[in-house]
């Protein structure tokens, strides 16, 4: 070996060692990154924001998919992940003073993308597009020593500081305020009677805009064979009322492009585009003109509909019969192309694998394709949640362990669901209500307690309210009420 040959070798070796050191410098263990993320945690957290559901469903599934991209760094020769457009709603944490009336601080709406190949540099750009202090992360990201080997923790977790931390940052204390939530909390019962009037004033006012909002549903879905139309968010008659008043319009000026929407359910929501489900969504801060350009995409799009619906029976068939479900919550909110390409990318995995599974023997089970996870599980109401990269040996072998258990959940979830439908139709009859509801954070056994209780104390002043079981009081601009699943008396 010549001379210069050793010296450009020995240069190569001296460059990847350097870049191991950095590497091994900016990598973060799962309590420090925990630490590092204290002040981002403590202004997102959805407990925060309990009167705000809109909000709060926001910020619980972008802490999902943020727990589930950290987790994927910190894996064991985890390379860069996918680019991650995340949307959190922060709270002003700065305000020292106390406030009995209004436990809430006031909140804006932040919106970046995570595009970074470790997680001290995820972290920071986490807190920097939030506006929160980094100052903290010198002392994390130059911890003497970190185990490499220790295995990821989770990200998401409560948190509990001492008194002295509240006392000298002035931030508020969310135990002190909960206690401070429980102390001025009514009972059900004066609280309806403190608040009936108001709620049946603002019904009645609203009866003809739900006349209108009834009129023009029915019109555009029977003049174009919609198969329904619906909303992503709780928004209120009024705003659903000018929705489809925009759209009605523009049936008059281009009726020829709303016939590709035939057999489609349509949903206003954030942005336009294709759902996973191959819903057509309309962009409430979109324009005609964006709409148009949607609706000539809906031929393409509905055939990347349909081949996502053959890869679901095609991946049923290799695994045993259990059916591919959509991600909670997501479903209605994942583009089709996304969806697509994460079913293509798990079918090609489990071709090249070779399994061989009984065509029947997961029958009756179901599993959510997950690409923010790293391992498989079990979710407590009896779906598997499967990560996109799985090894399919392993991961054959952990569903068929977990069978037996996963059957048990459903039918216990089934029989909930059950439960829960035969005490919204018992209250529904008995206490005269004209609907009865609740948010989707509402579990079915905590619905069918609540009903369970209604039906015990029968409170009069309910008749002929539309009536939503939440976590919080409120009466809504249209007069439906919200009470909280586990409401004193």
């Amino acid at each position: 070996m010549s001379l210069c040959s050793a010296l450009r070798c020995s240069i190569r070796l001296k460059r990847k060692h350097v870049a191991a050191r950095l590497v091994q410098q900016r990598a973060l263990s799962g309590a420090e990154t925990v630490t590092a993320l204290r002040p981002f945690y403590f202004a997102v957290h959805p407990d925060f924001f309990g009167q705000h559901p809109k909000e709060r469903e926001v910020n619980e599934n972008s802490l999902k998919r943020l727990n589930g991209y950290l987790e994927n760094l910190q894996r064991p020769g985890a390379r860069s992940v996918q680019p991650m457009k995340l949307t959190f709603y922060v709270r002003d944490t700065k305000d020292g003073e106390e406030q009995v009336d209004d436990l809430n601080a006031g909140f804006r709406p932040v919106s970046f993308t995570l595009q970074s190949s470790d997680v001290l540099s995820a972290v920071v750009n986490v807190l920097r597009s939030c506006s929160l202090p980094v100052e903290h992360m010198k002392s994390v990201s130059q911890s003497p020593q970190r185990s490499s080997t220790a295995a990821p923790q989770s990200f998401y977790r409560p948190i509990k500081w001492d008194k002295s931390y509240y006392s000298f940052t002035g931030f508020r204390d969310p135990e002190q305020e909960l206690q401070q939530a429980k102390r001025v909390e009514p009972t059900l019962s004066l609280w309806l009677r403190n608040n009936e009037p108001e709620a049946t004033k603002k019904h009645k006012a609203s009866l003809p805009r739900r006349d209108e909002l009834h009129r023009l549903k029915t019109e555009l879905c029977h003049k174009f064979s919609l198969t329904d139309i619906r909303w992503q968010r709780s928004w209120g008659v009024s705003h659903r009322c000018c929705q489809l008043q925009s759209l009605s319009r523009l049936s008059l000026q281009s009726p020829e492009m709303l016939v590709h929407l035939q057999g489609h359910t349509v949903v206003f929501a954030n942005e336009s585009g294709m759902n996973a489900s191959g819903h057509v969504m309309l962009g409430t801060m979109d324009v005609h003109h964006q709409w148009l350009k949607l609706m000539e995409r809906v031929p393409s799009l509905r055939m990347l509909q349909q081949q996502s619906e053959w890869l679901k029976e095609r991946i049923s068939l290799l695994l045993g019969g259990a059916l591919v479900l959509l991600p909670d919550r997501l479903g209605s909110e994942q583009p089709i192309a996304e969806h697509y390409s994460t079913l293509n990318a798990f079918h090609k995995t489990l071709l090249s694998a070779r399994l061989r599974v009984h065509p029947r023997s997961l029958q009756g089970l179901s599993l959510v394709l997950d690409t923010n996870r790293s391992l498989p599980s079990l979710h407590k109401l009896g779906h598997f949640q499967i990560p996109v990269t799985s090894d399919p040996p392993t991961l054959q072998t952990f569903l068929q362990s977990h069978a037996p258990e996963a059957r048990q959940r459903t039918q216990h979830r089934l029989q909930l669901k059950q439960e829960e439908d035969a005490s919204v139709q018992r209250c529904l009859v008995s206490l005269s209500l004209r609907s009865l509801t609740n948010e989707s954070s509402i579990s079915s056994a905590q619905m069918s307690q609540c009903c369970g209780r209604l039906l015990e104390l029968r409170p009069p002043l309910l008749q002929g309210l539309n009536l939503r079981v939440s976590r919080y009081y409120s009466v809504l601009q249209d007069g439906d009420l919200c009470v909280p699943w586990d409401w004193k008396n």
